[in-house]
């Protein structure tokens, strides 16, 4: 008879699936710029980004204003083997009148409970940070700030609505004068309880309220909060969900009941939600019934007493008692009795029942909504099942014999896919708005640290011009005879004294050594109306015993893969014009001779070094007795670079490499290059600008982390200029502050995994999609790499790529503004117009090294309009052009 006459509050779960997709599309509205002014959930951005790691540690108070009492805790986190958490706490009555009163007077007696408070813990002299848990909807901007939308609950205090609380309480402390408080963030109960039981499990990402009010907070993906800047990480929304409805959204499935109610509250109309489910209206929703069965003589008789008539005297808290499963209806008997109303023991039943179908309509509804979130959290994740801890607090949840029950089996039902743990959080509101206030501290303190170590790769317009400085007068030295020795910077002529002029023409053998591969190309040029360049090319692995063998091997190796090439071609019979790429530091003495100085990236063949590598190569052809080859130049791949981009553009004059290394070339003058005779043209110089800096004249702005760099590589002391540009190196930088920034508690829980102490683990191609991903993608890379990290980590990292990256763009942009600028003076130009031939995976791939070094350059020299130009194959095609260019001007002088 009863489930007939309340047939309207037993939802299927075909009405629960319906509310769990009605809420879903609540919550995007809410979360959507467009549609949250006249959204009912509101879905406010807590500027809560993570929850705690479980390194915070500090002395906090945290304030608890909003349920039926106020409280003020004192928590202390401390590290000793193990996290611990100690608190005490205080509980203040908050009288009716004050509730009522004005906000002023609100603030006052708060800031009157927490002096009382700090003298009984003798700490008014010290300035704690404080947590304050309020908990009525607010909009915040951020975490020290929350401007109260509407009082919700018993609250009603005049003159508080649209004002910051924050403001309002510092206020009242101002006003009193005897102690300060650090207010570090204002905390939504539903958040502090996330936290408080994200402090004990670290999957924790949704917090539950069922107590006086109901509410819930979940991490939510930053790209889907648009009301707040940024897509990277997560932030806690507070969905303030006890307003859903009350846009009429739920209309269908409230009853008589739940609308007698409404018009009876403080506040009609809103949080109608709320109003369904919540403790502090399911007694009054009970007594409603039972009048209106008694009235319609279905229970006590038809007996009505103006106690079962008195708002507020059948509580929730009898709800409770009665559905216990045991003496039950014995409290039922006692409850009725006390109203006056003389219950048989079929009265006793029915009520009880009444009692049930009002709890477990809550459970249900609360089951859908929490489904919602569940889902959201699940698809943000991309993951088939999701697994994840809910965190609970409330007086109903806690103290009603079968609700906990009820509502995990419902939520267990609608959404199958996910494992949920629900976790009983303890004294969430006060807890964890200390939780809160914590993680603000360590992050507060952590971002403090972070950018006073990363300042150090943030240089100034002024050192840049220092840099610029350095490197000119370093080229002057290398330039000169009686400086050249000691010079680091070595400025070597090339014997290239021309870029191409187009009528090059005919079939040329390029070889290029350099790395760990070998390429062994036929570049046949073609001059005329139509120039073209035709290719093929071979490559072959240089096996690592074969770079660090003896100098016989070495060549032996690379005649072979030549011998295989030309047979590949077909072309064994020729003696074609070869030039030789080969981008190591050489000494040229003419175009076709060129000394090994010394082996880098990581090749270490014995006698070579002071060797002439044509000599080596023609030795090691004469040796295979097979086939002649013409030998007409040594190229530096950096020289090729230029040459090529020249063919394309003669207005290039300059060669760029910022790759795995660094290095740049330029055509200057004859008669500035006092190593070679003569002072007519030009001639194309290697400047081997990588080793800039090895006389310590960088010494001012390599930090720490760049001379451990230097210290664990293979030829430390050299190439300091490079170490802090290049490819090979800058992951390397990157690895040494992570390093160190997990030393200090910044990253990975403190944890420094055995892939973090591998070197070279940070390729350079990692920065480069680190730095142009999003964050759920950084995860994977660092994943991948079996680095585990939180959002915050993530976020971290990228930082700190995008530190070290733009250092190195900015370096490099330094040291050509200084080349441009030596051109210009050198033609006593007032502007100069030139292009430089640029090659080299960093500059390629990175996705701002480009745009900032070019500005850096404008910026340093701003009497050159310089053109970047991406070079094809430098190596293998531009060391066919010179040696084209080598063959042309040779047959000239002939």
């Amino acid at each position: 008879q009863i489930d007939k006459y309340l047939y309207a509050m037993r939802l299927s779960d075909e009405t629960l699936i319906d509310v769990m997709a009605r809420f879903r599309r609540e919550m995007k509205n809410g979360l959507s710029r467009d549609f949250n002014p006249t959204a009912a959930v509101k879905m406010l951005p807590t500027f809560v980004r993570s929850i705690p790691d479980g390194s915070e540690k500090g002395d906090f108070i945290a304030l608890d204003l909003g349920g039926s009492y106020f409280r003020i805790l004192r928590v202390k986190v401390s590290h000793e083997k193990k996290q611990t958490v100690q608190m005490e706490s205080e509980i203040y009555n908050t009288p009716e009148d004050i509730m009522h009163g004005s906000g002023t007077r609100l603030f006052d007696h708060v800031a009157e409970c927490l002096g009382d408070f700090m003298e009984k813990q003798q700490i008014k002299d010290k300035k704690l940070p404080v947590g304050f848990t309020f908990s009525f909807p607010c909009r915040q901007s951020k975490l020290d700030e929350g401007i109260l939308i509407t009082w919700t609950k018993r609250f009603k205090a005049s003159g508080v609505e649209g004002a910051d609380v924050v403001r309002l309480l510092n206020k009242a402390i101002k006003k009193r004068g005897d102690y300060d408080a650090d207010i570090m963030a204002v905390v939504n109960d539903t958040v502090g309880t996330m936290m408080t039981c994200g402090f004990d499990d670290q999957r924790c990402e949704v917090g539950l309220i069922i107590g006086t009010g109901t509410n819930a907070c979940y991490m939510e993906e930053m790209r889907h909060i648009d009301l707040v800047e940024g897509d990277e990480g997560r932030m806690c929304i507070n969905t303030e969900w006890g307003a859903f409805g009350d846009d009429g959204s739920l209309e269908d499935i409230r009853t008589e009941f739940d609308r007698e109610i409404d018009r009876g509250s403080l506040n009609p109309g809103k949080q109608l939600f709320e109003k369904m489910v919540s403790g502090l209206y399911m007694g009054e929703l009970v007594r409603l019934i039972l009048v209106k069965m008694a009235k319609e003589g279905l229970l006590f008789e038809g007996r009505i007493t103006p106690e079962l008539l008195t708002k507020g005297k059948f509580e929730t808290k009898h709800v409770s008692a009665i559905e216990k499963s045991k003496e039950g209806l014995n409290k039922a008997k006692e409850i009725l009795t006390r109203l006056g109303v003389e219950p048989s023991h079929e009265d006793c039943i029915a009520v009880q029942h009444v009692c049930t179908i009002v709890s477990f309509r809550s459970a249900n509804l609360v089951a859908s909504t929490l489904g919602a979130i569940l889902n959201q959290l699940r698809d943000n994740k991309g993951v088939g099942r999701l697994r994840t801890t809910v965190g609970v607090d409330g007086s109903l949840y806690k103290m009603h014999p079968q609700y906990a029950r009820r509502l995990h089996k419902t939520t267990r039902r609608l959404v199958p896919d996910s494992e949920v743990r629900f976790l009983l959080s303890e004294s969430g509101s006060g807890k964890g708005a200390a939780m809160v206030t914590a993680v603000a501290y360590r992050l507060s303190e952590q971002h403090r640290l972070i950018d006073e170590t990363l300042a150090e790769f943030k240089l100034t317009h002024e050192q840049l011009l220092q840099v610029k400085k350095r490197m000119r007068a370093e080229m002057e030295a290398g330039l000169k005879k009686k400086t050249h020795e000691t010079a680091k910077v070595k400025m070597l002529p090339t014997f290239v004294r021309s870029t191409p002029d187009g009528t090059e023409n005919g079939d040329f053998l390029a070889l290029d050594l350099g790395g760990t591969n070998f390429r062994v190309l036929l570049v046949k040029i073609r001059s005329g109306k139509r120039r073209t360049v035709e290719m093929h090319n071979k490559i072959y692995a240089i096996p690592i015993e074969v770079m660090q063998g003896t100098g016989e091997e070495l060549f032996d190796h690379i005649v072979t893969c030549i011998s295989d090439f030309l047979d590949y071609m077909g072309i064994k019979g020729a003696r074609l014009p070869l030039g030789f790429t080969f981008s190591f530091p050489c000494k040229q003495t003419s175009l076709d001779a060129g000394i090994l100085l010394n082996w880098t990236k990581g090749f270490k063949a014995t006698d070579c070094e002071g060797e002439d590598v044509v000599y080596l190569l023609r030795e090691g052809i004469k040796r295979r007795e097979e086939f002649d080859l013409d030998v007409v130049a040594v190229v530096n791949d950096t020289v090729g670079t230029m040459m090529t981009c020249a063919y394309e553009d003669p207005n290039c004059e300059i060669g760029l490499i910022v790759g795995t290394g660094s290095n740049a070339c330029y055509m200057e003058e004859m008669r500035n290059i006092e190593m070679v005779d003569g002072d007519q043209g030009r001639m194309c110089v290697n400047t081997e600008w990588g080793a800039f800096g090895d006389n310590g004249c960088l010494d001012d702005i390599r930090t720490i982390y760049d001379k451990a760099v230097d210290d664990y590589s293979l030829n430390a002391g050299k190439q300091r200029y490079e170490k802090m540009i290049s490819g090979m190196y800058l992951g390397e930088i990157v690895r040494n502050i992570l390093i160190d920034f997990t030393k200090r508690g910044f990253l990975f829980r403190g944890q420094i995994s055995e892939t973090l102490k591998t070197r070279h683990i940070f390729e350079t191609k990692f920065l480069s999609q680190i730095e142009r991903l999003a964050l759920l993608q950084v995860r994977a890379i660092l994943q991948q790499l079996g680095l585990n990290s939180t959002c915050d980590d993530s976020i971290i990292v990228k930082t700190v790529c995008g530190a070290v990256s733009r250092r190195a763009a900015q370096l490099c942009g330094a040291g050509m503004a200084a080349v441009v600028d030596k051109i210009r003076e050198n033609r006593g130009l007032e502007h100069l117009e030139i292009t430089v031939g640029v090659d080299g995976t960093l500059y390629k791939l990175h996705p701002h090294f480009s745009r900032i070094m070019h500005q850096t350059v404008k910026e340093l020299a701003p009497n050159c309009d310089v053109t970047f130009l991406l070079s094809e194959d430098g190596s293998g095609k531009g060391a066919a052009l010179i040696t084209a260019v080598g063959c042309r001007l040779r047959d000239a002088e002939q």
